[in-house]
Parts: structure tokens; sequence; C-alpha cells
């Protein structure tokens, strides 16, 4: 899979749009790192987490962590991701989501999919010239080294340009098959919502694969803050947030359909 050095937006935006997909070295810093996985160890499920303990997928997902401390608004920010997802979805985009995961030894991984498919088209109807919008970026900030028995993502790149889902786990797409993505701690994989990806397995032992997902989408699409109708932000939080931090969590300045 093609790097792309930090501050390298505009490549990382024809990534985005040939592969769906950019990966990123060394874009949280090792002590970042190792804060993250602590106060990851810290959480108590609310809401709408879960935990290991829960249907047996030995793993915690923890939603809108933003909202729990103002350590984790650093990572809605982060130079050179923050400037892509800008340029990708405009300087009024906003945060939709920050959740922190811990998949543990026997963890299943999730099979190929599509998180939002904003277009459909008939399949092979799509010319080369024709680039699609992109209206969701994840990003997934590793948090501890990954390696191949410790639930890498799997992505199929280019793949984004189905205009479908996958069908009856289908393994590959035009000819490229689902690729591991392997990192060490700080490394990010960035992503779009209608490219195909999947979990792996945690076949490790005992070691535990912590992960730190950013959602970014343009201003029009809803922030998925649950419990929807019970969301109150944290004023502790908000008050430390910088002006650009704010605009992310929805602090924007009036537009169309306000």
């Amino acid at each position: 899979m093609q790097r792309y050095a930090i501050f390298e937006t505009a490549a990382m935006l024809e990534g985005l749009a040939r592969d769906g997909c950019v990966f990123v070295p060394a874009a949280a810093t090792p002590e970042q790192c190792s804060h993250a996985r602590r106060a990851i160890d810290a959480l108590e499920p609310i809401h709408w987490d879960e935990t290991h303990a829960i249907g047996g997928r030995f793993m915690d997902r923890y939603l809108n962590v933003f909202n729990r401390d103002a350590s984790w608004l650093r990572f809605l920010d982060r130079p050179g991701i923050i400037d892509l997802a800008e340029a990708a979805l405009g300087a009024e985009c906003h945060v939709i989501g920050e959740t922190a995961w811990r998949s543990h030894p026997g963890f299943r991984g999730e099979p190929l999919h599509a998180d939002y498919l904003p277009l459909h088209w008939s399949e092979g109807s799509l010319p080369d010239a024709v680039r699609v919008p992109i209206f969701i970026l994840t990003v997934h900030f590793h948090l501890s080294e990954v390696t191949a028995a410790l639930a890498p993502t799997r992505i199929v790149p280019g793949s984004h340009r189905a205009g479908r889902a996958p069908r009856n786990a289908e393994p590959d797409w035009n000819g490229r098959a689902a690729e591991r993505v392997l990192a060490q701690a700080g490394d990010a994989l960035i992503f779009r919502s209608d490219l195909w990806h999947g979990g792996s397995d945690n076949s490790s032992q005992r070691e535990i694969r912590y992960l730190l997902q950013v959602h970014y989408g343009r201003r029009e699409m809803a922030q998925h803050y649950s419990p929807f109708l019970e969301w109150r932000f944290d004023p502790r939080v908000l008050a430390t947030a910088s002006k650009r931090q704010l605009r992310l969590l929805g602090g924007h300045e009036p537009a169309a359909y306000d």
C-alpha cells in the first residue's frame, strides 16, 4: 500500500480518488499513543458502548470519546490529517464520531463491507474520468503495532468505484484482492466510506489491538452523537477546545439550512 508523508495533501487527494484510501506513517506520536491506550483502559461503558463481555465478541467499543475527556480532542485536528479532511470534504466539514476500540485475543473480524454508499450505479458503467465525490472519511489511528496476527484491517483498493457493497463475502473487486493493513503505533489509515473494508481475527495469545477511529463528514452529514435525544456536550470539554475543534464538533457559522 502506498505511503504518504503527513503534509502531502494533494498527493493524498489523488490517492483517495484512485484507491479510496491512503496510509500515513507517524501521524501521532508514541507519547500520544501511549496516553490514549491508558485512557482507553480507564474507560467504562455508557449508553451504546459495548464491551467484550457482551455477545462474546471479545472487543470493547467506546463511542464519542471526545466527550469523556479533553485529551481526545487532539486527535480531531491532527496536523496533516485535518488538512486532508478539509481538502476532501470542504472547509466546513465536521466530526461525526470518534470511537475507541480494544480487540482482545479471540476477536473475530467483520467481513468486507462498505460503511456508507452515497451513490449507486450499474457496475462497469462508470467511466474512468468520472470522480466519485467523498462524503465521509474515516481515520484509523493505530495506537499499537498491528501485526498479521493482531486483527489488521483489510481493504480493497479501488472498490469505492464499484457502486455497491460486497455480495456474499466477496474477497475482491475488479481483480484486486483485500489487503491487510499492517502498521506501527502512530500510523494512520484514511479511507472513504464507500471503500470495501473489513476486519480480521485477533489470533494472538495475549495481545490487544488498540485503535481510535475519527469519522469526518461534509457539513451536511449528520453527526452521530448517541444517545441522540439525550446527547449533551460536556462543558468542561468545550471549555478547552480550540476554535477549529469547536467547529469540528458542530460550532458552525450560519449557512444554508440553518
